[in-house]
């Protein structure tokens, strides 16, 4: 299998494959934790078009999408923006948001292809702290947390839903 981490930048294409992507994901990581209708309108407010082509021309993001054999697999995006923990507060930090993978791509290999891009776009800015807010029962907190990330005990919350949150830092 060939496995591929790209930056994705604001074409028709870069956009196309996030709307598949972020609406996909979402519904994979929140209908059993989300009211449909809840997560419906969050699917709605967050992942359209326009939302999607500003984020993509945010200076604060990145986005990256990982391909197995050319198909998009799954995203993450990494940004200077959200709700910082109170432990990073007056501190240069960069998260890694919306980390996923979809559940038909169960390769490990793509995980970590991931996850790794992730890791050297963090690095590459110059005395950060990089932080992950994931919701409890996410499948990424024990990846996090065996890559050196350690959970912090300041209250966090998840972008616009009414979820609990675990914050770690590395």
């Amino acid at each position: 299998m060939n496995i591929v981490t790209k930056f994705t930048i604001a074409t028709d294409q870069g956009i196309e494959t996030l709307l598949a992507l972020t609406r996909q994901l979402a519904m994979e990581k929140y209908s059993e934790l989300v009211d449909a209708r809840e997560l419906d309108h969050y699917i709605t407010e967050n992942y359209h078009r326009k939302a999607l082509i500003d984020e993509l021309n945010s200076m604060s993001n990145q986005w990256l999408v990982v391909y197995a054999d050319n198909a998009p697999a799954g995203y993450a995006r990494i940004t200077t923006r959200g709700k910082k923990p109170r432990f990073l507060e007056g501190k240069r930090s960069v998260r890694i948001a919306d980390f996923g993978i979809l559940h038909a791509f169960p390769s490990p290999a793509i995980r970590d292809s991931l996850f790794e891009k992730c890791l050297s776009v963090c690095r590459s800015h110059q005395d950060v702290q990089i932080w992950v807010n994931e919701h409890p029962g996410s499948p990424w907190i024990k990846l996090f947390e065996s890559n050196g990330f350690t959970r912090i005990q300041d209250a966090c919350e998840l972008d616009d839903l009414p979820l609990e949150s675990v914050c770690l830092i590395a």
